[in-house]
């Protein structure tokens, strides 16, 4: 008897330590580091360096809202270029960077907290098209816009098609609208926010080639109690209609 509750003492200390390692430190804080891809974030002025409140976007948003509710504090810096804060947060505890896409050579070199959205690539035509494709191979028959030197763009001519690009991609947007594109190859929500900024809404999705899920990539040293409270409080957030909401507040 004696015996067994020595057992059951042990395990009930064993359960307490647990629940103590399992407490964020309140003075704990991270560094967040992003860039500017409208509409996910974007520096309020258009610049390549903002801070705190000079940034938003669907993801600042999101991003936001999450570490409020898990009471985790934070820094956010949007700067440029991208190698440069991919290369910090790949380095340095306490680092995290987003959008990234959740790609399986990155798999391993982050903790994830996500999905935050999608990041696809789709042609898309006016309200009315009546173009429907099973394939980027049956596009060929068609006037594709993209935006020039863009991997979109470069995807297209790997598969044999020859898109008709733009300096601008809201220029594709015009384009697709006065009739001189059938389509238009483009990010997705990127492409459909970009036309908004012009006024133009109701873009048809005719075709989705690719897909990936953005997440925040925080640095392998970031504690595991910190990335399960925020993907816990992100996972809520999206049962309760948030995420969804934020996303459509800037499409």
């Amino acid at each position: 008897m004696f015996k067994q509750l020595l057992v059951a003492l042990a395990g009930t200390v064993m359960v307490l330590a647990g629940s103590a390692r399992a407490e964020i430190d309140p003075n704990y804080r991270m560094v967040l580091l992003t860039e500017n891809f409208p509409p996910y974030n974007m520096a309020i002025n258009g610049k390549n360096f903002a801070q705190e409140d000079n940034i938003d976007g669907i993801a600042v948003d999101i991003i936001r809202e999450m570490f409020k509710r898990a009471g985790i504090q934070y820094s956010m810096t949007l700067r440029f270029p991208w190698d440069r804060i991919y290369k910090l947060a790949l380095e340095k505890p306490g680092y995290g960077v987003f959008v990234a896409a959740r790609l399986p050579e990155r798999e391993a070199l982050f903790k994830w907290v996500g999905p935050i959205g999608p990041d696809d690539w789709v042609l898309l035509g006016k309200a009315d098209s009546s173009i429907t494709l099973n394939s980027l191979e049956d596009a060929k028959q068609y006037k594709v816009g993209a935006y020039k030197g863009d991997a979109i763009a470069e995807h297209l001519v790997e598969k044999g098609l020859e898109p008709i690009t733009a300096l601008r991609d809201t220029e594709n947007a015009k384009k697709l609208m006065a009739g001189q594109i059938d389509l238009w190859a483009t990010g997705d929500p990127a492409g459909r926010y970009l036309a908004k900024q012009d006024g133009i809404s109701g873009l048809k999705t005719i075709l989705r080639f690719d897909s990936a899920e953005l997440y925040l990539a925080l640095n392998k040293e970031v504690p595991d109690e910190v990335v399960q409270k925020l993907q816990a409080e992100l996972d809520k957030m999206r049962s309760e209609g948030f995420v969804d909401d934020t996303l459509n507040n800037y499409l």
